[in-house]
């Protein structure tokens, strides 16, 4: 996620990251102004028509139609947003469990339990599993180099890694109660935050495997398509050959708005909006070795 300073306005207009849409546009709207310069040419010079013409006509179309598309855009906007602020709330709330076991633990084992070591490790590996599993990345052996070879051995990378994960700290448990290391009351008060770790893992996936539906999109593009490529046919008459950089400007705006929706709607991705996941999994990591 680009880091920024949102009180900042004189720098935005000429700052240019590697995501900005002006350059993922830049040639579209070199062929929009092609576009609407040939049109402006023909409607002027060569068939020569007149304001009269019922062309001119055609700008009513494209009031109406402008109501429409942008309460489309705002709500297409809004459920991109909503998907992404969904997201960090989730990893929010993994951040806090993460700390909630931790100092949980902390508090019943003894300094000198094994136990302290094997959470240690494993509640921020959950932490950085669960990143690579929403990003569809490889989990590297070397993520597990810390734990005892045995634990090692009960964790398949060609399976659900969290799932494994959060099945290791279950179990855990469940033999520090056979041990009598803790009570079934402090059992109790442990599985809370264990249930918790794989709620956000589906609540995640939910996000991840449930994108906008196809025809929504779809048609959404068609629209805003439509209705810049009918834009020139209007208003040449009224703005003559000054056409060509206002519809550029109005498909940069249009455009720019799906573009955005599409990138933040997916926010467990590598790209510069999205979540910031790496960054949280390492943080989780510092806080748990603070606290055991």
């Amino acid at each position: 996620m680009i880091a920024h300073d949102p009180k900042s306005w004189l720098s935005w207009p000429l700052h240019f990251h590697r995501s900005d849409t002006v350059r993922r546009l830049f040639p579209w709207i070199l062929l929009i102004f092609v576009y609407s310069g040939l049109i402006a040419w023909l409607e002027l010079e060569v068939w020569q028509l007149s304001e009269k013409n019922n062309l001119r006509n055609i700008t009513v179309m494209h009031t109406l139609l402008g109501f429409v598309l942008s309460f489309l855009l705002v709500f297409r906007t809004n459920t991109a947003y909503e998907r992404w602020w969904e997201g960090r709330k989730l990893w929010g709330a993994l951040t806090n469990n993460s700390r909630n076991l931790a100092m949980k633990l902390s508090a019943i084992l003894p300094a000198d339990d094994p136990n302290r070591n094997f959470f240690r490790q494993v509640i921020p590996m959950y932490a950085a599993a669960l990143k690579n599993h929403l990003r569809s990345e490889d989990t590297r052996i070397e993520l597990f180099d810390d734990l005892p070879r045995d634990v090692q051995q009960k964790i398949d990378l060609d399976k659900h890694i969290p799932n494994q994960i959060a099945a290791l700290m279950m179990r855990q448990v469940q033999d520090m109660l056979g041990e009598q290391k803790i009570t079934g009351e402090q059992q109790l008060f442990l599985n809370a935050e264990l249930q918790s770790f794989t709620d956000i893992c589906g609540a995640c996936e939910r996000i991840k495997n449930t994108p906008i539906p196809y025809s929504y999109s779809v048609f959404i593009k068609k629209f805003i398509m439509f209705y810049v490529t009918t834009l020139p046919f209007g208003f040449v008459f009224s703005l003559g050959y000054w056409v060509i950089p206002i519809v550029g400007f109005i498909f940069y705006v249009l455009v720019s708005l799906e573009l955005i929706a599409e990138e933040i709607e997916e926010p467990f991705g590598a790209d510069e909006n999205d979540l910031p996941l790496g960054k949280m999994a390492r943080g989780i990591q510092v806080h748990i070795h603070e606290l055991i």
